[in-house]
């Protein structure tokens, strides 16, 4: 597998410690597509190297916004199917093609959180497909070679992120698009909940059932491009919101996993397969609280609705008009899929609408039982040479474990599960109920091995978190500091557990930080009743969050500047957030902590003391706004936006 071009929280260090440039980082992109030749099928467009290196340049000049901006110098791909203002968007048509005037909202969510577009990607014309070869711009291979498909239809994406050409990539998937090409090419691919990302600006399959999907290296790439181009659109009539209390992840020590009942696996004969998927089934198992088994028939049947129901039909329509003054533009196979909707009417549309609420009815009692279900995310792989023999007996045999996703309204997540003995990449995919979306990228991250080391010149900020840094943040006779405060750093190895309480949360601004200097959620917890949680007034009219610990027994809470002392306030329990951090990168956290926030010791409700942000309580003056009666930063943050 080629050489992946750099994760987000590995560019994102580089950049930081100066060892590059997102214009240097351009000319390396530059060159790499350059390598692989202006015949190249990943592609569809390209973004004019001219204007790749203005973008660079002026992220380059801009380094000040670097803890601002999530996805800061990041290169990134779109699919052909998501506008792109000054690219074609031609869904793999070249008739069909036209120039939007303006992004799809999910590219100018990344565009202005600072990433750098590369170009649009190859697809099954229009997203009619999971194998990758229904293009008029070529198939795209697997990065693995063997003439193995690359997957579809979202091929171009995937292949860009495993071949080292971009960091993510945006796909779409209706049916696995944006899982069945991550599976076989040895990335993650992320399938939000429908209506999470905007589907304006989309060219549509399936309207009630698209969402915008996320291709990456690894889980902490996909959840940082979620919550970057996450958000309702006023032109977007099927999007949804994440439910604030579904920011935060469950840990995955509290799950429960729903493991496939044996006889009702279908490998199609691949032994290699389906030992891969035992393997990584006792894997994911082994990190979660139990485990149930569970029957697929039911997900099955509503697969089969996708393209054997009346669910095609609407494929049409928003191309009827197109085929019929166009009837040579489209390829045989997709027109084939596409024509096979008018057999349907609307007695056997209504028909399938109350079949389904049956079976959703049966995934809702499902959820009641299980948090969450593994699956494989293929059976069987296949070449190009044994997709053409038989191009839609294969397609559906790739989307079994895929195409009922969207129907039953789930979340899911796909992640690389190793090799076959005889070299092919395996993958499983973890799906939940909709807005579960944190809790399987948690979980997945748990059970899948630790993303490749970054390389040299992606060196984390500043010095090594030694115990003598740690007494300099906190001294030693402070009043929340634990006797063993010295020896903190030493106890847990090479990482830490950091508290956050306010905008470095998960899906808040500055939760970028934590990500880029390679922290992963590790549980949310709350505080001993010590502590008050206060907004203080900032210019960007959000604020920033102060935590201080007040005075229980004899002492006394000080007094307001500016004001007459008031009387001691009883503390509370704020809810925080435990994140694992390279103790090396404590450093260079600390250099982004502005005055009055600074470091220290927390104690946790269950006794524990960690590192976490507090506050100064000089700032607490009379412009501070005690939001302690909300239980913490994020319940605040719900209760002004719905206020």
């Amino acid at each position: 597998m080629p050489e992946l071009i750099g994760s987000a929280a590995q560019l994102r260090a580089a950049y930081a410690d100066g060892c590059s440039t997102p214009a240097g980082l351009a000319e390396q992109v530059l060159a790499r597509l350059t390598a692989r030749g202006a015949t190249d099928p990943t592609w569809i467009s390209l973004v004019p190297a001219a204007e790749l290196r203005a973008r660079a340049a002026e992220l380059t000049t801009r380094r000040d916004r670097l803890a601002d901006l999530p996805l800061y110098g990041i290169p990134f791909a779109v699919k052909d199917n998501i506008d792109v203002a000054g690219l074609p968007t031609t869904a793999a048509c070249p008739a069909f093609g036209y120039h939007p005037s303006r992004d799809a909202p999910v590219v100018r969510r990344l565009l202005d959180a600072g990433a750098m577009l590369v170009g649009k990607t190859n697809l099954d014309q229009f997203a009619t497909g999971l194998t990758g070869t229904r293009s008029p711009y070529g198939s795209c291979e697997s990065v693995f070679g063997g003439g193995l498909i690359a997957g579809g239809s979202s091929s171009g994406s995937a292949v860009a992120v495993a071949a080292g050409l971009v960091t993510f990539a945006l796909g779409t998937d209706t049916a696995g698009s944006g899982r069945v090409p991550a599976a076989l090419n040895g990335i993650v691919g992320l399938k939000p909940s429908r209506g999470l990302l905007s589907t304006a600006g989309v060219v549509p399959a399936c309207r009630s059932l698209d969402c915008v999907s996320v291709f990456a290296g690894d889980v902490a790439d996909a959840l940082t491009v979620l919550h970057a181009t996450r958000g309702v659109t006023a032109t977007d009539p099927w999007g949804r919101p994440l439910p604030a209390e579904r920011v935060a992840p469950r840990m995955p020590a509290t799950l429960r996993l729903g493991v496939p009942r044996a006889e009702d696996l279908e490998f199609f004969g691949d032994l290699g397969q389906q030992a891969s998927f035992a393997a990584g089934r006792d894997r994911v198992a082994a990190v979660v609280a139990g485990t149930e088994p569970v029957g697929l028939g039911p997900l099955y049947e509503a697969g089969d609705l996708l393209y054997q129901g009346p669910w095609v039909a609407e494929r049409l329509t928003g191309l009827d008009g197109f085929l019929r003054e166009h009837p040579d533009a489209v390829l045989p196979v997709t027109r084939t899929v596409l024509e096979s909707g008018r057999r349907y009417d609307a007695i056997d549309a209504f028909r399938a609408q109350h079949r389904l609420r049956e079976l959703r009815a049966w995934a809702d009692r499902l959820w009641e039982r299980v948090d969450a279900l593994v699956l494989p995310t293929v059976g069987t792989t296949f070449t190009t040479a044994e997709v053409a023999e038989d191009p839609i007996g294969r397609n559906t045999m790739l989307g079994r474990y895929t195409q009922f996703a969207n129907l039953l309204d789930l979340a899911a997540v796909t992640v690389p599960n190793g090799f076959t003995a005889d070299g092919r990449p395996a993958s499983l995919t973890l799906l939940g109920p909709a807005f579960s979306d944190t809790t399987l990228a948690a979980l997945a991250a748990a059970a899948t091995p630790a993303a490749p080391a970054a390389p040299a010149t992606a060196a984390v900020l500043a010095a090594p978190a030694t115990p003598a840094l740690l007494a300099a943040v906190v001294p030693a006779g402070s009043a929340a500091a634990p006797a063993v405060h010295a020896t903190a750093a030493a106890e847990v190895g090479d990482r830490m557990l950091i508290a956050v309480v306010g905008r470095h949360l998960s899906g808040e601004t500055r939760n970028g930080e934590l990500l880029a200097r390679g922290a992963t959620l590790a549980e949310v917890a709350t505080t001993a009743p010590l502590y008050r949680l206060y907004r203080l007034p900032a210019d960007d009219g959000i604020g920033l969050p102060g935590l201080v610990r007040v005075a229980t027994g004899d002492d006394a809470e000080p007094p307001r500047p500016g004001g007459s002392a008031e009387p001691p306030r009883p503390g509370g329990s704020i809810e925080v957030e435990l994140w694992s951090l390279p103790v090396t990168a404590l450093g260079g956290l600390l250099t982004g902590v502005p005055a009055p926030l600074s470091f220290g010791w927390l104690r946790l409700a269950d006794g524990r003391d960690v590192i976490g942000f507090l506050c100064e309580a000089y700032a607490v003056g009379p412009d501070a706004e005690d939001i302690s009666a909300t239980g913490g930063w994020r319940a605040w943050r719900q209760t002004a936006a719905t206020g």
